[in-house]
């Protein structure tokens, strides 16, 4: 207690600095452009001070089990740049798996086997303003450490972006999640920054005191409170469930009716589910902008937004690091973003899925800022995409942020409603505690997800020859299985709950082409 009370004393007075420093625009871009140019020396700085300096960092231990040293860094990035150093390591080993940086499985090469903790991963340079959590169904989450450095930074790439989508001075609501969840805490402190706050900010998971959130309680109120002291008071989260999205729908209306056209930050089905009810109402909420992520946002999602006379814009990002990429005002594709090369590497490389028959050209992702969350060095994030080089011309292309990506999607991951759930998370939900409940084995249970009417959906498939069962109890079943254990899971599967996103379906599970049955089967 005295240990988060000194952490929740020390964000207020850092954010005494973030919200009252004053916001220069030209200052900031040009911190960008210097950041895109000194990509090597980033690099090459942390290797050297995070890794290097480390002896118990899991990629020190790579290195060496791959015989790598810092001289032969520095050659490689000489030779091969930012972009081809990354790979050269990944061949030798130095490379890390999702489950392996999610502490799940130890990491094994040729001659090393290191069993290893998510915490491991821990940028050992920041200064810990505050933490938040992924979610997951085991163990108790990802932890998150988030620096206000690296928010006032990132405030620049969130400028850029409005910048390009003409919307720096639209009237703006925020829909997303009070903590532990932290993409609804960083939108409105990025605003802030900018000085342009949101009007309103709803959540999806009620602000409320109960001893188990208390800590992201007192971290959210100390947010309102300090915003007030500084001068720049926040909007106080209002609670709004998945289903009244109706009540946003009229406060677009009413922007609209008053002659202004607003923006709505949002995850993508929220965003569906908005449009859906504008179009259900009649209610004319045309000239929106949404801005997105969380999803992946699919071209059937984007004629939802364009039925009802609005625009959609995509961002994309993990929860460990914060956003990859920002939405192009000028895009090839529905999701089309500009890589953020100033912040990180992506290599793409070749992935069998297993037991699935096919392959996808895999992200693995290196960070170069030195205020992200995580350390990463060839992580895996379970994505791919299309990526691409071009000069588009909007803001964020002027500066310098070339690289593009569209097409994004998942192979190992559930990402309705912008929750997020490892394939390899599902296991003990189903071969353990649902065959345990209502009979059967691990090959009678699947998930699958799939896209209904613009909506992400998520289906437990049951086989039908466990006979009759209570479809309700199956549900509430998975649903407490997969809130054990924290408050990150929590607040995902009362979202899911809310949301009315897992049905069950009494069939046989999809078997792959080598006749195998996957805990997860992804539709696309």
């Amino acid at each position: 207690m005295i240990r988060e009370l000194g952490k929740a004393a020390r964000f207020v007075g850092a954010l005494r600095g973030f919200l009252g420093a004053p916001w220069e625009p030209a200052r900031a871009v040009a911190e960008v452009e210097a950041r895109i140019h000194g990509r090597q020396q980033s690099f090459l700085t942390l290797i050297e001070r995070a890794i290097f300096t480390r002896p118990a960092s899991p990629y020190r231990k790579l290195m060496q089990a791959a015989g790598v040293e810092y001289g032969d860094i520095a050659a490689l990035v000489r030779t091969e740049g930012v972009e081809g150093a990354p790979g050269v390591l990944f061949d030798a080993g130095v490379r890390v798996t999702l489950d392996e940086f999610k502490g799940r499985q130890a990491i094994r090469r040729s001659g090393l086997e290191l069993p290893v903790r998510a915490e491991e991963f821990d940028n050992p340079f920041l200064r810990s303003h505050y933490e938040g959590r992924t979610g997951g169904s085991r163990g108790a989450g990802t932890r998150l450490i988030i620096d206000l450095d690296l928010l006032r930074y990132e405030a620049a790439h969130v400028f850029l972006g409005l910048l390009s989508l003409d919307a720096l001075e639209r009237p703006a609501a925020v829909w997303r999640p009070v903590p532990p969840g932290v993409t609804g805490m960083k939108e409105v402190l990025y605003r802030a920054r900018l000085g342009r706050l949101p009007e309103v900010w709803f959540t999806q998971v009620r602000y409320r005191c109960r001893l188990d959130d208390l800590k992201y309680a007192g971290l959210t109120g100390c947010t309102l409170l300090g915003s007030r002291l500084w001068g720049r008071p926040l909007p106080r989260p209002r609670h709004l469930p998945l289903q009244q999205a109706d009540q946003v729908v009229a406060w677009l209306a009413d922007k609209r009716s008053s002659g202004v056209a607003a923006l709505l930050d949002a995850n993508v089905s929220t965003v569906v589910r908005v449009c859906l009810a504008a179009r259900e109402s009649g209610a004319d909420i045309a000239g929106a902008l949404f801005r997105t992520g969380g999803e992946p946002l699919t071209p059937t999602r984007a004629e939802i937004v364009a039925g009802v006379g609005c625009r959609v814009a995509c961002s994309y990002g993990i929860a460990e690091i914060g956003r990859l990429g920002m939405a192009c005002g000028r895009p090839d594709a529905v999701d089309d973003v500009h890589v953020l090369v100033d912040k990180v590497a992506l290599l793409h490389r070749r992935k069998e899925i297993a037991g699935a028959g096919h392959s996808v050209d895999a992200i693995h992702v290196t960070t170069l800022h030195p205020s992200t969350p995580k350390l990463m060095l060839n992580v895996e994030i379970g994505d791919y995409a299309v990526p691409s080089r071009r000069s588009c011309g909007c803001a964020l292309g002027e500066v310098g942020l070339v690289d593009h990506l569209h097409t994004i999607r998942s192979y190992e991951k559930l990402t309705s409603e912008g929750m997020q759930f490892l394939g390899s998370d599902l296991l003990e939900l189903l071969e353990q505690t649902l065959p345990s409940r209502f009979g059967g084995g691990p090959t009678d249970y699947q998930l699958v997800e799939e896209e209904v009417g613009g909506l992400a959906r998520v289906r437990l498939l049951v086989s039908p020859h466990l006979g009759e069962l209570d479809e309700s109890a199956l549900i509430e079943t998975a649903l407490a299985s997969l809130r054990t254990g924290g408050q990150g899971r929590g607040m995902m599967s009362r979202w899911w709950q809310e949301g009315g996103v897992l049905r069950v379906e009494r069939r046989e599970p999809y078997l792959t082409a080598a006749l195998k049955v996957l805990p997860l089967h992804v539709r696309r």
